[in-house]
């Protein structure tokens, strides 16, 4: 069974056990999509009301962008673990032989680079949803909602800090020098990119409260 199609009791308990997925990854993912769904929360509360009606076209846009984002990053929690049990099971091919410690090696390392894949997708849908937050905080919305917002941009915040940690783990152990490199890199710009963002964006809520 996917996590996305767990109990949520089912999940939080799965969590908390000895099992070593899910995971911080999945947790991220997880908590990035409750960000995304809360902007777009925020989106449908302010259409349909006669004092919004000026942005209520922004805020249309910014609901089906937000759900968008919500069902991805919660695709994305299933591949994280789906990529963790990958790289586990290499980690158990036989290694009796030259050729056999040669195949297992190659197989952990596709699977650690496809352990890091998913965070830092994880990391791209997390900007792009706390972008599409701010612009909508920027624009106007229902400021009733306004703690919600909030809580969506701390909650991305820390999705986006929480995938890196992830990625960082990964790249600790890739020998491809390259890969790691570029990785590093796409994720610290993302990180210089959306974490100034999405605090702005928490603090601006802070001042409307």
């Amino acid at each position: 069974m996917k996590l996305s199609e767990m109990q949520l009791t089912d999940f939080v308990q799965t969590l908390s056990s000895d099992a070593p997925a899910p995971g911080g990854g999945s947790a991220a993912a997880l908590i990035g999509s409750m960000g995304a769904g809360l902007a777009a929360m925020v989106a449908c509360l302010t259409q349909g009301r006669k004092k919004y009606a000026e942005y209520a076209a922004f805020a249309a846009e910014v609901e089906a962008k937000g759900k968008a984002l919500q069902d991805k990053l919660l695709d994305v929690m299933d591949r994280d673990t789906e990529a963790f049990n990958a790289v586990s099971a290499a980690f158990t091919l036989p290694k009796d032989t030259e050729e056999q410690k040669a195949e297992r090696s190659a197989a952990i390392q596709a699977g650690l680079k496809a352990c890091t894949n998913t965070p830092l997708e994880c990391m791209e849908l997390c900007d792009e949803a706390i972008e599409l937050g701010y612009d909508f905080l920027e624009s106007g919305f229902n400021q009733s909602s306004a703690s919600d917002l909030g809580v969506a941009f701390l909650s991305l915040k820390a999705a986006m800090q929480g995938a890196w940690l992830n990625v960082c783990i990964n790249l600790s152990s890739i020998r491809d020098e390259a890969f790691v490199e570029a990785y590093r890199a796409r994720g610290q710009a993302l990180l210089e990119r959306s974490l100034p963002l999405a605090d702005a964006g928490y603090e601006k809520i802070l001042q409307m409260l």
